[in-house]
């Protein structure tokens, strides 16, 4: 019997987790894929936004502007790039400037700090590379980049680490209550907890009418993207949002914490839940629609493309607390942009609402620190020649692109809810998300995926389930 079971390890329900695991609790995490950030978290702008484009009053703003303060500390306590580069909402001369003082209205009301409009000399002065039709901005000073991936695992880890056990692999199907607490039927085995909290991710509505009479409806809004290689990474320095419409934020170009150049989103919505496939049409439009706001970009660089869901509920804000008519059910539901900013502060309410609902004490041993993997790039040359001294690993480089080392590689696989796939491999130490995109190395990592868990050649999968990379011989020696 668990006291709290979480289905769902993205961001927020690892962000749950760890806030969880600062109490004397048994809990697990129920995650249907097999590894942690393999659903909406992977796919996204990787904005800590500032917090002035949620209305007044709602959740989202709430959460957003707590989970923004709260995400400079949490990075170096959790030990995950993040870089406070600061973000501008432009207006061109064909658009409505006075929307901008209304943004930078409704953000002071949320409580954003330093927010200002700027001119267009200021402007220009601050990016070069702004379109010539952009003639004011609303600039954020705390608006911020991090890295979804490392965010999410570093949550997690330290979660694990805390003591929460993470089910992996296991999918749920049924809950039904029994008496004084849930029976949760999955793909393995039937879980047993006093409490349940809901982050299922664009799921969330299926899984909280399995319970609730009230029920929610997820509409999946696709996001599709395109990544620019570092040699654009300079492009821009700060983050350049167009101003808003119904569908979201528009499409942004934004530098990355890893120096590369993000552009897009698009804003599809779907019926289908998996609909996670880029299309001709959809990346067509963003060159066109990017250049509206930042002239010049380099799409000849782009090196990936990709698409995310957004749980896109219909009300149009956060859904978070106990529901109604289902004591200690507990629902993060509804959890789209600006979810990733949102998630610390998320995990920390529903965390001690659980808490004080189910009587839970604290717990002194908590543990709040983590190390990441360590990047030998960021050691002076001394540090550098001390780690390979010490373990050879780190002087082999099998990603040439983001020269990540074997080092990284065997960190990621033997540590804390260790890599199992080569997408997990890539998201704990971006081994493949260069420039070949794992072209050369990624005959490399299934060999060190093969010898260290260990398993066979015909057992290594990109990122779980039926992805399997080696399919049969073609001859055999």
């Amino acid at each position: 019997m668990y006291d709290v079971a979480i289905i769902g390890a993205g961001v927020t329900g690892s962000a749950i987790a760890r806030y969880l695991s600062r109490y004397q609790v048994k809990a697990c995490v129920i995650e249907r894929e097999e590894d942690v950030c393999d659903g909406t978290s992977k796919a996204n702008s990787a904005i800590v936004h500032a917090g002035f484009d949620a209305h007044v009053g709602s959740l989202k703003a709430e959460m957003n502007v707590k989970g923004s303060k709260m995400m400079e500390a949490l990075s170096k306590e959790l030990d995950f790039p993040y870089d406070r580069n600061g973000s501008l909402v432009v207006a061109t001369k064909n658009q409505d400037a006075s929307l901008l003082e209304k943004l930078k209205k409704q953000g002071e009301e949320n409580g954003v700090e330093g927010i200002r409009i700027l001119d267009e000399k200021e402007l220009k002065e601050m990016e070069p590379n702004l379109a010539d039709d952009v003639v004011a901005a609303l600039y954020a000073p705390t608006g911020a980049i991090v890295c979804p991936f490392n965010l999410t695992i570093a949550l997690a880890e330290n979660a694990a680490d805390n003591g929460v056990e993470f089910l992996l692999n296991t999918s749920v199907e049924k809950i039904s209550r029994e008496g004084d607490h849930f029976l949760i039927e999955t793909n393995g085995k039937t879980i047993e907890a006093k409490a349940v909290v809901n982050a299922a991710g664009v799921y969330a509505d299926a899984i909280n009418n399995m319970v609730s009479s009230h029920k929610y409806h997820i509409i999946p809004r696709r996001g599709q993207y395109m990544l620019l290689d570092k040699t654009a990474g300079s492009h821009v320095r700060r983050t350049i949002f167009q101003l808003p419409t119904k569908m979201g934020k528009g499409v942004l170009v934004t530098p990355t914490v890893h120096g590369n150049l993000l552009v897009g989103p698009t804003a599809e919505d779907l019926d289908n839940k998996e609909g996670v496939n880029t299309t001709l049409e959809g990346l067509g439009g963003l060159g066109k629609t990017a250049a509206l706001s930042v002239k010049n970009v380099p799409l000849r660089e782009v090196i990936t493309s990709f698409a995310g869901l957004r749980a896109h509920e219909e009300g149009g804000d956060f859904v978070i607390g106990e529901a109604e008519d289902c004591p200690n059910f507990f629902n993060a539901l509804g959890i789209e942009s600006p979810g990733l900013s949102s998630a610390p502060a998320i995990g920390e309410y529903l965390a001690d609402l659980v808490a004080e609902k189910l009587d839970l004490a604290k717990d002194d041993s908590f543990n709040p620190t983590r190390k990441g993997i360590v990047d030998p790039s960021k050691l002076t040359m001394e540090e550098r020649n001390e780690l390979i001294k010490e373990n050879p690993a780190y002087g082999q480089i099998i990603c040439r692109c983001e020269m990540i080392t074997e080092g990284q590689i065997l960190d990621s696989i033997h540590r804390t809810l260790g890599a199992r796939s080569l997408d997990g491999v890539k998201r704990r130490t971006r081994a493949g998300m260069g420039r070949c995109q794992a072209g050369f190395c990624s005959p490399r990592t299934m060999e060190i995926l093969e010898r260290e868990i260990p398993m066979s050649a015909f057992d290594v999968t990109k990122t779980g389930g039926k992805s399997k990379i080696v399919i049969g011989y073609n001859k055999r020696v």
